[in-house]
């Protein structure tokens, strides 16, 4: 007994060492690329009702990331599933903010891009630690005018995150009166559409509503309405006439609109749902995640300037069990609330002329198999209203 445990010892010696080894003599300084941050931005708020014309529809679609090749540490696949789940959480707080504006009509986080709104904004994650946040927006109207296509970037400091946001069982995470730390990144965002949006006199609003509505027909039935748009000189689609007001075919088109903006308002509570239930544990993860990078910093100061030469190893070390550690918190408190939100999404159940019809499948699914129902249903009714006629 005395020998095996000699043994072992011996053998959890030669591991650390082994490891200890393979780590750095120092730590290497971070390489850092200059950032434009957005500092203190002050939202524009409107102070009066805008005519009906020029409160476009906007559809803030689930945002991507930047593809990274990088070493895997113990624990990453667990913030790998956080950094998913933000592609979902992100665009929440954007709409969120446009919302607050109050210079849009609706506001809603889709899957995908979609025919029937007036405005499109994509988003793509080039970083998020917690401490900085940089994203890509590029918005583009239904005409095909491009709004907006610009990095964005702005940094948080601890004092941001309170409290409430690290992981003790005392704390309660005050959602209501939590502020996110890079709020001026999506003030900017709305005041920078805001600015594009005030450039476009009612006539450009009013014709851009027609677009819409006629490029939403069109990917109904493109047979029937292919030669109501084309592009210009400069790419953008332009009217090339619309259908008379009494049109059957547009009753039919107006009709199927507005089911489709029921379904992808239920769209849009499922993302809301997924916001209030990941935001305390998502929080937690960017005080932990700016906690990490701040101990980091000290470490390395600390290391490059000891005398010892494993000392930076053994820091290094310690940071990966500490990630580790803090991998199993989130794999318990993070995972359980949303890692099957894609995957074993409720169903929806929408009422189509007494038909009830069940969607199934993650997100994009639903919302792709509920675009070919009614398009579907658009070639029926339209077929009936055309036998009419002919009677």
């Amino acid at each position: 007994m005395l020998v095996r445990t000699a043994i072992g010892t011996r053998w959890i010696s030669v591991a650390m060492l082994l490891l200890l080894s393979g780590c750095a003599q120092t730590i290497p300084e971070p390489v850092e690329r200059p950032l434009d941050l957005v500092g203190d931005v002050p939202l524009v708020r409107a102070t009066q009702i805008s005519t009906q014309d020029s409160l476009l529809e906007v559809g803030v679609q689930i945002f991507g990331t930047e593809f990274k090749e990088e070493e895997y540490e113990i624990g990453d696949w667990v913030f790998d599933e956080i950094i998913q789940k933000e592609t979902q959480f992100l665009p929440h707080l954007l709409k969120n903010t446009l919302v607050d504006s109050n210079h849009w009509g609706a506001v809603r986080v889709i899957p995908e891009s979609d025919p029937s709104l007036d405005l499109i904004v994509q988003g793509e994650i080039i970083q998020s630690d917690g401490q900085t946040l940089e994203l890509r927006i590029r918005a583009v109207d239904s005409s095909g005018r491009e709004w907006l296509d610009r990095v964005y970037a702005d940094q948080s400091v601890q004092e941001e995150y309170p409290e409430s946001t690290r992981f003790t069982l005392d704390n309660t995470f005050d959602a209501a009166n939590f502020v996110d730390p890079f709020q001026d990144i999506y003030d900017r965002i709305a005041n920078d559409l805001l600015a594009v949006r005030g450039s476009l006199g009612e006539q450009e609003l009013a014709e851009l509503n027609l677009v819409t509505d006629m490029l939403y027909a069109r990917d109904l039935s493109p047979e029937s309405f292919d030669d109501v748009l084309k592009r210009d000189d400069e790419g953008r689609l332009v009217l090339q006439g619309i259908p008379a007001r009494d049109d059957p075919m547009m009753a039919r088109v107006a009709d199927m609109k507005y089911r489709h903006h029921l379904f992808i308002d239920t769209v849009d509570e499922y993302y809301q749902t997924l916001y209030d239930d990941i935001q305390p544990a998502y929080v937690l993860w960017r005080r932990y995640s700016i906690d990490q990078l701040a101990e980091v910093e000290s470490s390395r100061r600390e290391a490059n300037q000891s005398d010892y030469g494993n000392s930076s190893g053994f820091l290094s070390l310690s940071q990966r069990y500490d990630r580790f550690k803090w991998s199993k918190i989130f794999e318990r408190e993070f995972s359980d609330l949303a890692a099957g939100f894609n995957n074993e999404l409720a169903p929806a159940f929408l009422e189509l002329n007494s038909q009830v019809h069940g969607l199934t499948g993650t997100m994009e699914q639903q919302y792709r198999e509920w675009r070919g129902i009614l398009r579907r249903l658009f070639e029926l009714e339209s077929g009936e209203i055309g036998a009419d006629a002919s009677e």
